[in-house]
């Protein structure tokens, strides 16, 4: 009876230990930043280029000639400017580690001097420039079709990363997939779909 039990005990300790390997082993490769740490939510990091030469870290701007919305995700000019700290949220944000190719809310940390929130989101098609633009405005969290624009990932792109829109939070909802690079108009390199990525890295704040 007993040799039963211990067989029985270390089956089930099998099957729970190769239960957790096999999960362990489909979970996606941590992001890291530039100094190797793994991302993890609720910490503020940097957007940088890793190009060097063709401007800064990631801000906000205004599209027109109003001082509000500053809804434009934009990047800085000057490569020596990191611009505004931002923050990854992921589906389950009790998921402590930010992963590669998962879905992801990213914030700017700043408060805005606009009555806006600062979460990103896709704009709308703007026929005149042919562009989907990267804007702020979104809310936070309950994945779904209300918020299918709010979610972003962070794919690996050859040693370093890119940023993507291809959200998987709605299963029957037909989306864009595409990679997010720069879009120079009136001189304000903006972020917005594009067949050419912008390749990042990550600096803690």
């Amino acid at each position: 009876m007993k040799t039963n039990q211990l067989f029985f005990s270390f089956l089930i300790f099998t099957i729970s230990f190769n239960s957790y390997l096999s999960s362990a082993a489909e979970a996606p490769p941590a992001v890291v930043d530039i100094t190797g740490k793994k991302l993890r939510t609720g910490i503020d990091y940097y957007i940088l280029p890793v190009v060097r030469g063709r401007g800064g870290g990631l801000t906000l701007d205004s599209t027109g000639n109003e001082s509000c919305p500053l809804d434009a995700v934009v990047q800085e000019h000057h490569e020596i400017e990191d611009g505004l700290p931002l923050t990854f949220t992921p589906v389950n944000p009790k998921k402590g580690v930010i992963r590669e190719s998962t879905d992801l809310n990213i914030k700017f940390s700043a408060a805005s001097i606009c009555v806006q929130t600062t979460l990103w989101k896709l704009d709308d098609f703007d026929e005149t420039t042919g562009k989907y633009f990267i804007t702020i405005g979104g809310n936070e969290g309950n994945p779904g079709r209300e918020t299918i624009s709010n979610w972003f990932k962070i794919e690996k792109f050859e040693r370093d990363y890119k940023l993507v829109y291809c959200p998987t939070v709605c299963n029957f909802c037909k989306v864009i997939c595409k990679d997010v690079g720069i879009f120079i108009q009136d001189g304000i390199r903006r972020l917005a779909l594009s067949d050419v990525p912008f390749k990042v890295m990550f600096k803690k704040a």
